[in-house]
């Protein structure tokens, strides 16, 4: 069977990720990456012996990619007319710009959380609505927040079921490297409910959620506290068991040394993680309390990084390489090395 053939618009914080996702799935293969101008990211791929094939996404900047010896071979159109599927990791409403081209082309497109969800077919999770992508021409992942979120819910709600949830979000206010936010001291509210909230119950209308956000001033991660309001009364060492049994979600404790948002960063460049990644979340053991039938724990969100399994994961679902979700997600783990670490255990 042939593989894949997939190709990234726009080569940023996600973009970069996305195509070494890729680059890693044996059932896959990278076309090309695209962008508008000689970015850092994209400075640092000519740096790295250009191990993608760039093609330039405007001609506006031609003359600046070729002043910084950007090698491009071709054009946006050149590399979406040679895949199967593009992954559009671009600023909010380039995409839905983007897909002009794609439909025009006859091509699938898997478009980032920061787009409207009017922009696809389906608004996508890998493991919460896996069968709702298949075959489908577009897709749109969730946010970070979101896609992290969905994964401890869905956990619980496949094996005991949940009837609500309460979240608070303390979100990163920008990611590392970024100035437009400014300098920051101070914490800031949104308005309530959070769109997480409004978007988990999209994915999985059966669940009541509502949520509230602070934008905290730090770069390093989301930490999202959750209520929940299980079908059926659970013990903490029943739900412990279930949060364990997840291949995407690391249950730790603060004893080991994770104290906070900063720690699994470290902990992930300690391993040798690219960039300081982690696929993924992290569910705190010391935090999972009861509340009478309520749950409540904690969970941390890579944001650079926990979006891009479930990326692959749609993927496999619009161009139906695995039917099952299951079998989908499982492959995605495996060419990631998504929950060796449980092997240790």
């Amino acid at each position: 069977m042939s593989k894949v053939k997939v190709g990234v618009a726009g080569y940023g914080v996600i973009g970069l990720r996305l195509a070494d996702g890729v680059s890693l799935q044996g059932d896959m293969e990278l076309v090309g990456v695209a962008d508008v101008a000689p970015t850092l990211s994209v400075r640092a791929l000519r740096e790295k012996g250009m191990p993608y094939a760039f093609y330039a996404a405007s001609q506006d900047k031609r003359a600046e990619l070729d002043a910084c010896h950007i090698p491009v071979t071709g054009t946006l159109e050149d590399l979406v007319s040679k895949v199967d599927v593009m992954l559009d990791a671009t600023s909010a409403g380039v995409g839905a710009k983007n897909k002009e081209l794609y439909a025009k082309l006859g091509k699938k497109a898997i478009f980032q959380g920061g787009e409207k969800n009017s922009v696809a077919d389906v608004f996508f999770h890998g493991y919460a609505n896996y069968e709702a992508g298949l075959g489908q021409r577009f897709l749109k992942l969730t946010s970070c927040n979101t896609t992290g979120l969905i994964r401890a819910v869905d956990c619980m709600d496949r094996a005991i079921g949940v009837e609500k949830v309460a979240i608070t979000i303390i979100r990163r206010v920008a990611d590392p490297g970024d100035y437009h936010r400014g300098l920051t001291n101070a914490l800031q509210i949104d308005h309530a409910p959070s769109h997480q909230a409004l978007d988990l119950m999209t994915i999985m209308p059966h669940i009541a959620a509502t949520g509230i956000l602070v934008h905290t001033p730090v770069t390093h991660g989301h930490i999202i506290t959750v209520v929940m309001t299980p079908k059926k009364d659970v013990t903490v060492e029943e739900a412990l068991k279930h949060f364990r049994a997840h291949p995407r979600i690391r249950v730790v404790t603060i004893a080991e040394g994770f104290q906070g948002n900063a720690s699994f960063f470290r902990y992930a460049r300690d391993l040798g993680n690219p960039r300081g990644d982690m696929y993924e979340i992290g569910l705190w053991e010391d935090s999972i309390v009861k509340s009478g039938k309520d749950l409540m724990f904690a969970i941390n969100i890579p944001q650079e990084s926990v979006t891009i399994p479930e990326t692959m994961d749609g993927i496999r679902a619009c161009m139906g390489m695995q039917k099952d979700r299951i079998e989908a997600t499982g492959t995605t783990n495996k060419y990631l090395g998504i929950g060796k670490w449980k092997d240790l255990a």
